[in-house]
């Protein structure tokens, strides 16, 4: 494919194993595209830079700097790419999020075509302030006016859009996906962590407001442990009180913070669980639930829209912030056999999403 015709990415911290959804999305999925004949340039946030790589998987991997504040750094990371897109001949750019996609009109007006892919509605995040959820709703909304094309990674964000902006033109449903699992008998790591096959309960994701971690934590706190522990992989972007208080919970008893988990020490919890727990108030589509149900786990979680969409049996689903009704799941759990759940995985395989994703560009590319 001519290089005029290579498709820019931002709105992502960037690739490759740096925390968060919709870093997670882009690592699998512009790979994918790429061997597919595409080429791909993904603009990554130089503070979360691992490594000096300048490629990942074929794609290609520029870094440019912003400032790591939580209301500026997106914003600014996504101007600058923006830009920068513009500067090496870009002609189509692909903007990840509500947030960054407030800058998609800077990217009309200097010629280029917008993908615009809406992972979730970040203004009902609780870290925001008003000012903040004021910009994330306007930012929707001009992304939705601006963009020649909508991916929505879930039926009740199309929904939303329809109903909120009349946004039916070129809105396309691909949901998020989930490899192929790969499970993994080496639990070296448990010791480290003072865990034991089977016996913990885990959760995934950032420590941030709306994954309800503390309720979690007072939850399990709240059960007959018998021997089981809860482990929470994942850290902060930026360290707040919410942050800290839930490192102060955790030192309470039996409640393990083994940081961000990746590779095959991720591979091990989710092999090991006894069960995933997600307790989010708000989520797009969670690649941790997809994750936890390819590795076949009993799965507990909030009833939010989000979750709801995967359809599981009713009984794993609690009223969100009912952290009494989350005790009892946890009990339950805890005191009945260990066992394995089969999933319909059918909808989330990647090779099928970067199809989809692929007739896209292909749309806006004739």
């Amino acid at each position: 494919m001519a290089d005029n015709q290579r498709m820019f990415v931002t709105g992502t911290r960037g690739i490759p194993g740096i925390m968060g959804g919709v870093e997670t999305h882009c690592e699998e999925l512009f790979p994918r595209l790429v061997n597919m004949g595409f080429e791909v340039t993904v603009f990554r946030r130089l503070p979360y830079a691992t490594n000096n790589d300048t490629t990942f998987k074929g794609v290609e991997v520029i870094d440019l700097p912003c400032t790591k504040n939580k209301f500026l750094e997106a914003f600014t990371h996504t101007f600058k790419a923006i830009l920068e897109a513009k500067r090496r001949g870009g002609k189509y750019i692909h903007i990840h999020a509500i947030g960054p996609a407030m800058l998609s009109p800077v990217a009309r007006l200097l010629g280029m075509k917008v993908v615009f892919t809406h992972h979730g509605h970040d203004y009902d995040r609780a870290k925001w302030n008003a000012v903040a959820k004021m910009c994330l709703k306007f930012g929707e909304w001009i992304a939705c006016k601006y963009a020649e094309h909508v991916i929505v990674i879930s039926r009740p964000i199309q929904d939303a859009l329809a109903r909120k902006y009349g946004r039916t033109k070129n809105v396309h449903l691909i949901y998020n996906g989930v490899p192929e699992p790969q499970t993994c008998e080496n639990d070296a790591y448990f010791s480290e962590l003072g865990i034991e096959r089977g016996k913990y309960i885990l959760a995934l994701g950032r420590f941030v407001p709306e994954k309800n971690f503390d309720q979690l934590i007072k939850a399990f706190l709240a059960t007959q442990h018998q021997g089981c522990k809860l482990v929470i992989g994942g850290s902060f972007d930026h360290q707040d009180d919410y942050a800290r208080s839930l490192v102060e919970m955790a030192r309470e008893g039996d409640v393990v913070l083994p940081g961000f988990v990746k590779g095959e020490r991720l591979h091990a919890l989710l092999t090991h669980a006894r069960c995933f727990v997600l307790p989010s108030s708000h989520e797009g589509l969670p690649i941790s639930l997809l994750e936890a149900m390819s590795y076949r786990l009993p799965v507990i979680a909030s009833d939010i829209p989000a979750n709801l969409e995967v359809n599981l049996d009713s009984k794993c689903y609690f009223k969100c912030g009912d952290t009494d009704q989350l005790t009892n799941l946890l009990q339950n759990t805890i005191n009945n056999d260990f066992r394995r759940v089969d999933y319909d995985m059918t909808p989330y395989n990647w090779d099928s999403i970067a199809q989809q994703t692929a007739q896209v560009y292909k749309e806006m590319m004739k």
